[in-house]
């Protein structure tokens, strides 16, 4: 069983689930069971996946995980989108969360190719 918080691409998806977090904080009222949830919702089942899976036995159970976290991170995507085109997040503050996620995203699918490789 592995320690989640030792793991990299854990470390980054928490920290853009803190950011996420922080910019929806100004998302209209209206939103806050809409986008506001749905965006928060999908960004912390990335953090929630990866740690989901360190707790499981085997490789292959852990990169189900990271597949799944990786789905997480396209909804992430899409959101950050849509709340750029409402007008929500300036369009500077969502290139940046949207390199965060492309980031994270990367760094899921080299854990992938490694836990599937060995397993």
């Amino acid at each position: 069983m592995r320690d989640f918080r030792d793991l990299l691409v854990w470390q980054k998806a928490h920290r853009l689930t803190l950011d996420v977090y922080r910019a929806t904080k100004s998302f209209p009222t209206e939103e806050r069971y809409g986008l506001t949830a749905q965006l928060r919702r999908s960004v912390a089942s990335v953090p929630t996946n990866i740690a989901e899976g360190c707790g499981r036995d085997g490789e292959r159970d852990f990169a189900r995980f990271l597949s799944i976290a990786a789905g997480s991170a396209s909804e992430v995507e899409y959101h950050l989108m849509l709340a750029r085109d409402l007008e929500y997040l300036p369009t500077p503050m969502v290139d940046q969360l949207h390199g965060l996620v492309t980031e994270v995203k990367k760094m899921l699918a080299a854990l992938h190719r490694k836990l599937t490789a060995e397993g």
